[in-house]
C-alpha cells in the first residue's frame, strides 16, 4: 500500500481512492499545478488534504462558502487534523491568533476565504508560513464566463507572489465548461498544468422531464411510487412551507427547510432528515452544502433552476451510494415566461443600482472616501424597509455591485460564542486567589475547553450552564466579567449576513457600472436560464448526454434510461440503425423539403424502419410538416 492509501486509509477508513483521486493527487504532490473537473459527490476535497498530509508544511485552501468551510474544518478535527478557517465576521484578534497558529503552530489546513488574501495581514503572516500547496474550491468563481464569478477570486494568483514559486495549486469544481476551464488556468497562472476530467456520466442517476400542468398532482404520485427519502427544490421560502405541509397532509413524512431558519433549528432538520426520521425535505437552493446523504433516492425540481449547472450540483445529490435514483425536473409552459420576469429583476436598471448603492453607504453612515476594508452586519429586510426599497431588486442590485468589485455580500452566518483565555496561567492563579467566587467557573472552563488559551474556542453556554449548576443569565454574566476585567475575551453568538466594503465609498460620478460589462453579465445569465429551459423543451436529446456536452463531454453515449431514451428505445432499433437513418433523413431533409413518400424512397433503407423514425422525429419535433405536406427539419 502506497502512501497516500495509507493516510487514505487512517484518517478516512477507505481502501482505494474513486476514478481519478490518486491520478490528481500524484500530479500535485509532484509540484504540478492541476485542475480538477469533478461532479457533485466525486470526492473533491480528499484531493487536496491527502497530498497535504503527505507533505512537510501548511495548506491553504480558498473557499467562497464559509459554511462549508466551517464544516470541513470540523470534519479534519474530527479525524485529529488541526485546522483552521479565516473569514470576514472574525474579529481582528481572532484573525491575529489563527494566522500566528499557521505561522508558528502546527496548523495543517488554513480555510479561508478569498477577500481576506488581498488584506495587509494576511499578505505579512502567509510569508512566514511553510506553505505547501494551494487548494481553491470552486473554482469556476474566478470566472467572468463561470455562473458564479466573484471579484475577490481574481485576486488569487497573487499569492504566487508571496509564496515559493514551486508551490503547486490545485483547482476544483464540479461545474466548469471548456471556456471556464481554460479561463480558471489562465486567471490562476499554471505553468505547464495538468486538467483531469471526471467522467460526467451517472449510471445509476436517471434523468427525467415531465411536463405537467398540475405539478401538486404529480409529485404526490413521485413520492407515492418512488420509495426512499429525498429532496424537493423550489425557489422560495414560503413554498418550502406550503409544499412541506401539503405532503404531510397527505400522510407523507415532510418538512421544510431554507436559509431564515435558526441554525439550531436547520442542524434539528437536517439531522432528522439525514436520520431517516423525516424522510422527505423540501428546501431552497440553501440546502446541501456539505451534506453527504448516500441513499437519496430522489431530487425533485419544481421549478426551473437559473443554469445547469445549479441544477446538475442539486441533482447530484441523488443516488451517491450507487443504487438507483432519479432526478426529476417538473416542468410546463409557464416556466419559460417565469425565466423572463426572472432575468428583468435579476438585471435592475444601472441608474437603480447606483441609487441602492448610495443608500448603502448612507446605511451604515459611511464618508465619500472611506469604508475601504469594512465590514458591517447587514439586515437586508430592514435596509429596504428604510429606504422604501423593493426586495427582489435591492438582492440583486447588491449582487451585480458584488460583480462589479465594490462589495461582497455574504449570506446569513451562524457564528457561535467563542473565548480566549488572554492572560498567562500564573496570572490566571493570582486572579482566582484574588477572586475566590469565581475559582470554580474558571476551572471547568479549563477543563472543558482544551487549547484556550492559544486560539479562540467556540463554546455553547447552555452546557456551561449544566456543566457549572448555574443558570445561563449567571454564566453569561460571568463571561462578560471576565471579558471587562481582560481575563478572557468573550464574543457571544450572533447570526446575521455580512456587508464588506473592497472599495472606499464612491460617489456617483465614480461609481462605473460598465455598460458593456452589464450587458455581458445580462448575456451570459440568458445564455445559461435558455439551456436550462432548452433541457427542460428537448424531446430528442438524451438527459445525460445533454449535461455532459453541456459541461464540454462529447464522447458520452446514450443513458437508455431518461424519458427521452425510454421513448426512442420503444422505436426497437439499436442506436446504430438509428443514428444512421437518422443522419441519411437530416440530410434529404436540410438539402430541402420533401414529402413524406420521396423522403422514404430517397434513404435507400427499410421503409417500416424508416417511418418510425420520421415520426419519433416529428413527436419530438426535430421535423416540421408544412402547409403543402412536406417534411421540413428544424433547424
Amino acid at each position: 500500500m502506497g502512501k497516500f492509501e495509507e493516510i487514505l486509509r487512517k484518517y478516512w477508513g477507505y481502501n482505494s481512492f474513486r476514478s481519478i483521486q490518486l491520478d490528481i493527487i500524484e500530479s500535485v504532490y509532484s509540484g504540478t499545478d492541476t485542475l480538477a473537473l469533478m461532479p457533485t459527490g466525486g470526492g473533491k476535497s480528499i484531493t487536496f488534504q491527502v497530498p497535504a498530509l503527505a507533505m512537510e508544511g501548511i495548506c491553504i485552501v480558498v473557499s467562497p462558502l464559509i459554511a462549508l468551510m466551517k464544516d470541513q474544518v470540523e470534519n479534519l478535527k474530527k479525524r485529529g487534523i488541526n485546522a483552521i478557517a479565516i473569514y470576514s465576521g472574525m474579529s481582528q484578534h481572532e484573525i491575529d491568533i489563527a494566522l500566528d497558529n499557521c505561522a508558528y503552530g502546527d496548523v495543517k489546513f488554513l480555510y479561508v476565504s478569498p477577500e481576506r488574501l488581498s488584506t495587509p495581514i494576511f499578505r505579512e503572516r502567509v510569508r512566514k508560513m511553510n506553505v505547501c500547496m494551494v487548494a481553491i474550491d470552486e473554482a469556476h468563481c474566478i470566472s467572468q464566463w463561470g455562473y458564479d464569478f466573484r471579484p475577490s477570486y481574481l485576486n488569487i494568483s497573487e499569492l504566487r507572489d508571496y509564496i515559493p514559486e514551486n508551490v503547486p495549486f490545485l483547482a476544483v469544481t464540479a461545474t466548469a465548461t471548456p471556456d471556464v476551464a481554460k479561463d480558471i488556468q489562465d486567471k490562476l497562472r499554471f505553468r505547464d498544468g495538468r486538467v483531469f476530467r471526471m467522467d460526467f456520466s451517472r449510471e445509476n442517476l436517471v434523468y427525467l422531464v415531465r411536463n405537467v400542468e398540475d405539478k401538486e398532482k404529480y409529485l404526490f404520485k413521485i413520492v407515492e411510487n418512488v420509495p426512499g427519502s429525498g429532496v424537493i427544490y423550489v425557489r422560495n421560502r414560503k413554498k418550502t412551507k406550503d409544499v412541506a405541509l401539503m405532503l404531510q397532509r397527505e400522510g407523507q413524512s415532510a418538512d421544510f427547510y431554507h436559509a431564515g431558519l435558526s441554525m439550531e433549528m436547520r442542524n434539528a432538520k437536517q439531522n432528522d432528515w439525514q436520520t431517516g426520521k423525516t424522510r422527505i425535505i423540501v428546501a431552497t437552493n440553501a440546502f446541501g452544502m456539505g451534506i453527504d446523504k448516500p441513499d437519496v433516492r430522489f431530487v425533485i425540481h419544481m421549478d426551473l433552476p437559473d443554469s445547469p449547472e445549479a441544477y446538475f450540483q442539486e441533482a447530484g445529490r441523488a443516488g451517491r451510494d450507487g443504487k438507483l435514483a432519479y432526478a426529476i425536473l417538473l416542468y410546463n409552459e409557464s416556466d419559460s415566461l417565469k425565466i423572463e420576469q426572472r432575468i428583468n429583476t435579476s438585471f435592475p436598471p444601472p441608474e437603480e443600482i447606483r441609487r441602492i448603492y448610495q443608500a448603502l453607504g448612507s446605511y451604515f453612515n459611511i464618508a465619500y472616501g472611506s469604508g475601504k476594508g469594512e465590514v458591517f452586519d447587514f439586515n437586508l429586510m430592514d435596509f429596504c424597509t428604510t429606504y422604501k426599497l423593493n426586495l427582489v431588486v435591492a438582492y440583486n442590485s447588491l449582487k451585480i455591485l458584488e460583480q462589479e468589485g465594490y462589495i461582497e455580500l455574504t449570506d446569513e452566518l451562524d457564528n457561535p460564542s467563542r473565548i480566549i483565555f488572554l492572560v498567562n496561567k500564573k496570572e490566571l492563579y493570582n486572579y482566582q486567589v484574588a477572586h475566590a467566587e469565581m475559582d470554580k467557573f474558571i476551572k471547568i472552563l479549563l477543563r472543558i475547553l482544551p487549547g484556550v488559551f492559544s486560539q479562540y474556542v467556540r463554546i455553547d453556554e447552555q452546557y456551561i450552564a449544566k456543566s457549572t449548576g448555574l443558570s445561563i443569565d449567571v454564566v453569561v454574566n460571568n463571561l462578560k466579567t471576565l471579558s471587562r476585567q481582560k481575563i478572557i475575551n468573550y464574543i457571544p453568538k450572533k447570526r446575521t449576513p455580512l456587508v464588506i466594503f473592497i472599495t472606499e465609498r464612491l460617489d456617483d460620478k465614480n461609481l462605473r457600472i460598465e455598460p458593456e460589462r452589464y450587458q455581458t453579465l445580462k448575456d451570459r445569465y440568458m445564455k445559461r436560464a435558455n439551456a436550462m429551459l432548452d433541457y427542460a423543451q428537448s424531446k430528442a436529446k438524451c438527459r445525460s448526454q445533454f449535461i455532459n456536452e453541456y459541461f464540454g463531454q462529447t464522447n458520452s453515449f446514450r443513458c437508455g434510461k431518461c424519458d427521452v431514451c425510454t421513448s426512442r428505445n420503444e422505436l426497437d432499433m439499436s442506436k446504430f440503425e438509428f443514428d444512421k437513418i437518422l443522419e441519411k433523413v437530416k440530410a434529404i431533409l436540410l438539402e430541402k423539403p420533401t414529402p413524406l413518400e420521396n423522403l422514404v424512397d430517397e434513404t435507400n433503407m427499410n421503409p417500416e424502419r424508416v417511418l418510425k423514425v420520421i415520426q419519433f422525429l416529428v413527436d419530438t419535433e426535430k421535423i416540421s410538416i408544412s402547409d403543402d405536406n412536406k417534411l421540413r427539419w428544424n433547424s
